[in-house]
């Protein structure tokens, strides 16, 4: 442990630039740059409150917030693994002429769309205050969530791009598979229904959905739910190790593949 501590160490300054490269490669040639950060999930949160509230009949006025916390969160955890995904191969010509710690590709991946998604909470700080959801001390208890949605998306980023070097259908499958997280994400609806019809396991096996639902409680003035956390918790967690497991096992192989 000692050893990869100060390894890390060591590149740490590495990780720093990659991560500034990353974030100036996402907006290179935008004329609204990083401006589009916040612009972008407000123009969701409109479209999808008008789609799923006012069609379909939801008047409650805190709607738009609700849209907007799951939005953001889903948005960072599907941005952030499909890149992860891709760090190594978009990496291979630096991994074939100098050494790096491998797993910097796929962490700085991860950290630059953090950033960006710390970035975007701006504007549901401000949707929240226009529409007057309060903030109560249980506010604070939003940490929790989202350092899990970090550490679940690096592990899972690291399963990914181990993967990812061997298969490179894997890229289409992750789509698909994000598309069904979405959609049991409860992001545009009240779970309620779900769990009622006695498919409340969907919510389970998705690892998304319990951040999503503490993330939300802080906002609205409630407590962590228990259960979701240990859920999240676990899920980031088996996460963590197995891609930390499987990424230190294939990285001295990438080379043959890249």
């Amino acid at each position: 442990m000692k050893k990869y501590i100060q390894n890390f160490v060591k590149y740490r300054f590495l990780l720093g630039e990659l991560v500034k490269k990353g974030i100036s490669l996402k907006y290179r040639r935008s004329y609204l740059g990083i401006l589009w950060t916040l612009i972008e999930p407000l123009l969701t949160m409109i479209v999808l409150t008008v789609v799923f509230g006012t069609l379909f009949g939801n008047n409650d006025r805190t709607f738009p917030v609700y849209i907007l916390s799951g939005r953001l969160l889903y948005s960072f955890f599907s941005i952030s693994t499909k890149i992860a995904m891709k760090s190594i191969r978009t990496h291979s010509s630096m991994i074939k002429k100098v050494y790096v710690p491998k797993y910097m590709y796929p962490l700085s991946s991860v950290l630059t769309e953090y950033i960006i998604f710390l970035i975007s909470l701006i504007v549901l700080v401000a949707v929240a205050a226009v529409l007057k959801v309060k903030p109560t001390i249980y506010l604070f208890g939003a940490i929790v969530p989202l350092v899990i949605i970090a550490v679940m998306a690096y592990g899972l980023g690291l399963i990914l791009a181990t993967l990812a070097v061997f298969f490179r259908d894997l890229e289409y499958i992750w789509s698909v598979a994000l598309m069904l997280i979405m959609y049991t994400s409860a992001i545009f609806y009240k779970p309620a229904k779900i769990i009622n019809g006695g498919y409340g396991w969907l919510l389970d096996i998705n690892p998304l959905y319990s951040v999503v639902s503490n993330f939300r409680n802080s906002i609205f003035g409630a407590p962590l739910d228990q259960r979701a956390l240990l859920i999240s918790i676990a899920y980031s967690t088996v996460f963590l190790v197995v891609g930390t497991i499987m990424f230190a096992k294939k990285q001295d192989v990438f080379i043959l593949y890249v």
